[in-house]
């Protein structure tokens, strides 16, 4: 794992430590020295490996200025999940067992991640961004490896309700040649998930550059590409995943082009229009009532 130190939850604990109690000092060292463990347990778990008290754990976070252990957490997660390999993450609790526990615990984890998502989302910040793709004179939506999955849908379904939507490959050096010759103030979507491809950061540093308006959708505070982005959407899990969690970024996807829908821009009938004169005449999707 990369520089412990050089991550915000660390830090924290590290910064604290000498002014922590003896029995804060015990919690501390042991979170630092086996975070990959500390991330999956539970109050009562942590509690009893440093020999304390439930409470002693409730007043160890609060000083750190997290508002609850499951804050506490997140950010612990956050910062174990940056520096897993994929061998780490084979070996990691609950990735082997019966086909049906898999099911369920793949299940359950969605579901948990879906609702976090739900009770903590900040409807002015989803507002503000379907502002932007409405307004902005060209979209570029970009991603790389697992996340150009998510780049892909999202750039597909905004081609049925805008135009002007370009989908572009972090991987792909021409991805410079097309926003280089992008109009003024469009604006560069970037969806990238743990482990953040390099590639990706460097297309954050040219949208920048360039002068367009950078929307970052990642899965963590802790991306490397929010530092250059004028506006960031993070959609956390609670687990950590061998390759990733994909249901609730999907569902933002299907809600920021439903809301763009909804909100009935005047150009929206013509476009659908000369959509489906398209494929009806070169034939592109399936019709029942052909010839």
């Amino acid at each position: 794992m990369q520089d412990a130190h050089a991550h915000p939850v660390i830090k924290g604990i590290v910064k604290q430590l000498e002014s922590l109690t003896p029995k804060g000092k015990l919690l501390g060292n042991y979170i630092i020295q086996n975070p990959r463990k500390a991330v999956f347990m539970t109050t009562k778990e942590l509690a009893e490996a440093c020999g304390v008290s439930e409470a002693t754990v409730v007043r160890f976070v609060g000083q750190l200025g997290y508002s609850g252990y499951g804050e506490f957490l997140q950010a612990l997660r956050d910062f174990v999940d940056s520096g897993l390999s994929l061998p780490d993450r084979v070996d990691l609790p609950g990735m082997k067992g019966p086909g049906t526990d898999l099911l369920h615990r793949v299940v359950f984890e969605e579901m948990t991640n879906l609702r976090q998502f739900y009770e903590t989302i900040d409807m002015k910040r989803l507002a503000d961004i379907v502002d932007r793709i409405e307004k902005s004179p060209a979209v570029y939506v970009i991603g790389s490896r697992i996340s150009y999955t998510f780049a892909y849908y999202l750039g597909w379904s905004l081609t049925k309700v805008r135009k002007g939507v370009n989908i572009l490959k972090g991987s792909d050096s021409t991805t410079i040649d097309w926003l280089t010759g992008a109009p003024e103030e469009s604006l560069v979507i970037i969806i990238t998930t743990s482990r953040y491809p390099n590639e990706l950061i460097r297309m954050g540093k040219v949208a920048r550059r360039l002068g367009h308006t950078l929307l970052v959708v990642t899965d963590s505070r802790l991306c490397p590409v929010i530092p250059f982005a004028h506006q960031s959407l993070v959609v956390p899990s609670r687990s950590i995943a061998l390759i990733g969690y994909p249901t609730t970024i999907s569902c933002i996807i299907n809600y920021l082009v439903l809301e763009l829908v909804n909100r009935q821009p005047p150009h929206l009938k013509a476009h659908q229009e000369k959509l489906e004169q398209m494929y009806l005449e070169n034939d592109i999707l399936f019709n029942m009532h052909g010839d």
